[in-house]
């Protein structure tokens, strides 16, 4: 008897603590607007008022017609887009729930390197030639040319 009474305690509290947790989390992603940022909306982007710069400053820029957040800041592909979204709310989550991230908002260097291959993915008729040039696209993505470095106002408009 005691055994079966320690077992029925120990999963009413797993399961306490399981319905704490899912409860939680599902109240944060409505109310942090989770399901937005599954989309292509760059207005999913501004939910949090750090993005603000960033936001105004694509409507400004040259891209604003040709291309979303997603089309820089995210893989191409289905499993490292969404991998990426996870991993960027999951960050900004934290750094937002917590109060530690940088202001202004900073670039990851892996994010950087998603930029960098998106350049040159879409600009490969342009950049083909400087690639080759200098080795080859990998150089490029490596930071031996790196096109934010110098194209840093093309996404967000002027730089301030």
């Amino acid at each position: 008897m005691k055994t079966t009474a320690a077992v029925s305690i120990a999963g009413l509290a797993l399961s306490v603590v399981l319905g704490v947790f899912l409860g939680l989390g599902g109240y944060t992603f409505r109310y942090a607007e989770g399901t937005s940022y599954l989309s292509n909306d760059p207005k999913a982007c501004v939910n949090c008022h750090v993005m603000r710069d960033q936001y105004d400053g694509w409507q400004k820029g040259s891209h604003h017609a040709a291309a979303t957040c997603n089309d820089c800041h995210v893989p191409r592909d289905v499993v490292g887009k969404y991998a990426t979204k996870a991993e960027h709310g999951w960050r900004h989550s934290k750094g937002f729930t917590l109060q530690d991230f940088h202001e202004p908002i900073r670039i990851s260097t892996q994010s950087l390197e998603v930029v960098q291959a998106n350049c040159v993915a879409c600009h490969s008729d342009f950049v083909s030639d400087v690639s080759i040039s200098r080795g080859s696209q990998h150089a490029m993505m490596i930071g031996d040319l790196n096109c934010v470095h110098c194209h840093s106002h093309v996404g967000h408009g002027p730089t301030r």
